[in-house]
This record gives structure tokens, C-alpha cells and sequence, in this order.
């Protein structure tokens, strides 16, 4: 993470292989799963769909694109790390070679996908467990020279919903993820941005908390990146489903730009863009 001169203006990036990724206004991630069982049906791609979705998500705006092959739904089971790799890495060559100029990231929390994936056109490692569950992982992502994104989570998907508990979850969760951070710069790694993770390990009761001490966490100075696209916290409060909650996604969206979120994290990307669009305006005419 950078901070440079810009025409007078000092502005955020993060260095990506070869060039700068400017975060001085938000972005969008786009979620692109090459799996069988994501919570998001459609969501869920082989490599056709694949490349097509990744397509339109460009198109619309995405400045990145999150490849998964494993779901980390509540109550979901791990699938081989050779299953993992099967899903994701033709899905990265593909993208990669048809679109070299796009910023691909990978969400998984083993160290020799992370690595893998970076090598097939991957330039961002999304990892869920902040590094907790490789040991390598972040001497890996150090040796990538790769941004870096933790996320808090309470136990793993197959139990986080259990009974989740906390005395104070923004307090909690602020200080859980100043210790990766710390953990993640110690190992090397320059560019971290942190995500609470939002569903993970969390009633919505905790959910919404968290959203509301979200600036707390941005005390901590690395861009915070939010993921709350068609969730339960959505769901439980409108009595939608995942394939219902666009609506509902866009408002918590912009509650969470009004609070200091620098990425969003989401299957649909163009109404993004446009709470991004929005919010700015709010806020250069304020």
C-alpha cells in the first residue's frame, strides 16, 4: 500500500504486479465461484459460463474479479486442495489470457492454490481464515508480492453458525484483525486490506453491529473491503432469498460506503458501480 503524489493529491493504491491499483474511490469485486454449491445459484459457473460472466462483470465496472473453488456457505464441507485446483485454475488461465489487463483475485485459504493461482494470472489472494488455517500462507503471499486480503471469521464454515457469540463484535473483530495485520506485515506482506467478514461466524444481530462499528475497524489503516451480497443479514430483515436480495444488497451496500468501505464485494456488479456513483456524489456536493 502506497501512498504517492498525484497533482497535488495524496492517494491510496495498491501495487499489483506491475502497475497501481487506485483506491482513493471505492470499487467493486465481483464474485465469480467455480463451484457446484454456492449459496448464490447463480453465482455458480463452469468455465463457458465462466468467461461469459466474467465478461459482463468487466463490462459493468468490476475492477476486480474474486475466483473461487470451494464454498464457505454456513455449514459447508472443504473439497480437496487437487478438487480446488481443478475448479480454479483453468477458470484464471482463461480470463487471464483473454483478459490480461483485468485484476484477478483468489479466494482460498491454502497456500499452494494461493500460489498456483498467482501463477496462472492472479494478482490478489482473498483468504478467509487471515491465515490461520495454512501456516504458510502468509510467507507464500510475502513471496508473491501480492496484495492480501484477511477476514475474520469465528470457527470454520462447517460450525461458525453455532451458537456464535461475542461481548462486543466490532471491538472483537477490530481487534482480531489488527493482529493479522500485524501478522501479515511482519511476514512481508506491503499491500493488506482487511474484511470483517460479514455472515461468518456472526448472528445478524452481529451482523449489523459490525456494520454500524465499521469505521472502528478503518482506525486500523488498511482499506477495508465489505461482502454482504445477498446474505442472511439481508434475508432475515426483508424475509427474501439469495436470489431476491439485490434490493436489499444495494442498501447495506451503501451503509457500508457511508462507513468507510473502500472494495464491495458482490455478485451483481453494475448496481454497485452505482451506489458507488451515488454515494460519491453525496458526499462531493455535501
Amino acid at each position: 500500500m502506497e501512498r504517492g503524489e498525484d497533482s497535488g493529491t495524496r492517494r491510496l493504491t495498491l501495487r499489483v504486479k506491475q502497475r497501481l491499483v487506485d483506491l482513493e474511490v471505492p470499487c467493486v469485486m465481483g464474485i465469480l465461484n467455480a463451484t457446484p454449491d454456492s449459496f448464490h445459484a447463480a453465482s455458480r459457473v463452469d468455465l463457458d459460463a465462466a468467461m461469459a460472466l466474467a465478461e459482463r462483470m468487466l463490462e459493468e465496472g468490476a475492477a476486480i474479479l474474486d475466483i473461487g473453488g470451494m464454498s464457505t456457505r454456513p455449514g459447508s464441507e472443504a473439497v480437496s486442495e487437487d478438487e480446488e485446483l481443478r475448479r480454479v485454475i483453468p477458470v484464471i488461465e482463461a480470463i487471464h489470457q483473454r483478459h490480461p489487463e483485468a485484476l484477478l483475485s483468489i479466494d482460498t485459504y491454502r497456500s499452494k492454490v494461493a500460489r498456483l493461482a498467482v501463477e496462472a494470472g492472479a494478482g490478489m489472494v482473498n483468504d478467509i481464515s487471515a491465515g490461520l488455517l495454512d501456516a504458510d500462507m502468509l510467507p507464500s503471499v510475502a513471496r508473491l508480492g501480492v496484495p492480501y486480503i484477511a477476514m475474520h471469521m469465528q470457527g470454520d464454515p462447517s460450525s461458525m453458525q453455532t451458537a456464535p457469540h461475542y461481548n462486543d463484535v466490532a471491538a472483537e473483530v477490530t481487534h482480531f484483525l489488527s493482529e493479522r495485520l500485524h501478522a501479515a506485515r511482519s511476514a512481508g506482506i506491503a499491500d493488506v486490506l482487511l474484511d470483517p467478514g460479514f455472515g461468518f461466524g456472526k448472528t445478524t444481530a452481529h451482523n449489523y453491529a459490525l456494520l454500524n462499528g465499521l469505521e472502528r475497524l478503518g482506525t486500523l489503516g488498511a482499506p477495508l473491503l465489505v461482502g454482504v451480497s445477498r446474505k442472511r443479514m439481508i434475508n432475515e430483515v426483508l424475509g427474501t432469498t439469495a436470489a431476491t436480495a439485490l434490493n436489499g444488497t444495494t442498501v447495506v451496500n451503501t451503509i457500508a460506503l457511508l462507513h468507510g468501505a473502500a472494495v464491495l464485494r458482490v455478485h451483481d456488479v453494475r448496481e454497485a458501480v452505482e451506489a458507488i456513483a451515488v454515494v460519491r456524489a453525496f458526499r462531493e456536493n455535501a
